[in-house]
């Protein structure tokens, strides 16, 4: 399906305009069993934060902790 067919597609279901649908951006997600196992689709807010930001004051490692 090309992304023109996904957007007339979309459009179709929710009632919205081509143009609004193609401004929105939706795109094919692969599927988790595809390419990647659960654990590598869970993304640890808390780390990521770390490795992004300068720390003002020195933050402890934390375990990571998964709610479902």
């Amino acid at each position: 399906m090309t992304q023109a067919e996904l957007n007339r597609t979309v459009a179709a279901v929710t009632g919205e305009s081509v143009r609004e649908i193609a401004h929105r951006g939706f795109q094919f997600v692969p599927s988790p069993s595809d390419e990647r196992t659960a654990e590598e689709l869970i993304l640890d807010w808390d780390q990521l934060d770390r490795q992004r930001n300068v720390a003002l004051v020195e933050q402890p490692e934390s375990e990571s902790v998964i709610c479902y």
